[in-house]
């Protein structure tokens, strides 16, 4: 386990950082009939290289075959799943109810469509959120001849039995906001001072940064709340503390809540040479408020 808390110019103690490295994630590579899907196709030259399965999903919490009762979820965070899906496949159309459900696109195109009416495509920096509310079914697939990646997260809703709902954004419209800054993608449908693009039935707010090699991008997370940050592409330092391609970490915040991302490593990416963080800041849940098995 790595932990640190940061001092910044005598101004009191920074946030305090646990590092979740890959090597704690559960990797899933599930049967490919279970989604509706035909065999793999481990030869094929359009797959990616990295598994020879559909999917390869990394769990940061317990979901489907991982189960883990020292890591259930993170405050309201319950699922964060960074899902690599091969070309021509996906999940078949499939239920979900009771819990707000954003998919951030990283590589490729997701095509979705659901039991409201919706179907379109949405590609790199782009989000579909869902409530899933009183019950709603959807599939998610990579209609492309190139493989898909992206981040899946599941929070806890402030009620239940709400309406289902469907909404999107598109990632081409935040290119400039996200580069070497945390551009607010997330917030609460319950908070009438933000202005972020995907609003969810609970209190919590995300951003999203892509960052050029020695820039740097700050965000805060103060006394009371509680953050998850993920890197998505590139190696950074977060607050000093060192995170690659994959890792993650849990910050509970402090009076001094500064949370600075400086990038390391690079990767050529649609968007250019960066690295790419994801980060979720919520009320901190002193019951829930980072895992038992570090």
């Amino acid at each position: 386990m790595s932990t640190s808390s940061s001092v910044c110019d005598g101004d009191g103690v920074g946030p305090s950082i646990t590092v979740v490295p890959q090597s704690k994630l559960y990797v899933s590579e599930p049967n490919p009939s279970w989604f509706g899907n035909g065999a793999n196709e481990s030869g094929n030259p359009t797959w990616n290289t990295e598994s020879k399965n559909w999917l390869k999903s990394r769990f940061h919490f317990s979901f489907a075959e991982y189960r883990n009762g020292k890591n259930t979820n993170f405050g309201v965070l319950r699922v964060m799943n960074d899902d690599l899906v091969q070309p021509l496949r996906g999940f078949g159309a499939h239920p979900h109810s009771n819990m707000e459900i954003i998919t951030y696109i990283v590589e490729g195109h997701l095509t979705h469509k659901d039991s409201l009416g919706t179907e379109e495509t949405i590609g790199r920096g782009s989000v579909q959120f869902m409530t899933a509310g009183r019950g709603i079914r959807h599939s998610e697939k990579n209609l492309e001849e190139k493989p898909l990646r992206f981040i899946q997260t599941w929070i806890t809703p402030a009620a239940y039995s709400l309406s289902p709902n469907y909404g999107s954004y598109c990632g081409k419209l935040s290119l400039e906001g996200r580069r070497n800054n945390f551009f607010h993608l997330v917030s609460s449908v319950g908070n009438s001072s933000a202005s972020a693009p995907v609003q969810v039935n609970q209190d919590i707010d995300g951003y999203v940064a892509e960052i050029e090699l020695g820039k740097s991008a700050s965000v805060a997370v103060g006394l009371g709340r509680q953050a998850y940050l993920l890197c998505i592409e590139g190696s950074v330092k977060v607050n000093g503390q060192n995170l690659n391609r994959h890792d993650a970490c849990e910050i509970i915040g402090s009076d001094n809540g500064l949370v600075t991302v400086e990038t390391i490593k690079v990767e050529a990416t649609e968007t250019g040479e960066i690295a790419h963080v994801l980060i979720f800041i919520m009320e901190e849940d002193k019951d829930s408020s980072g895992r038992d098995d570090l």
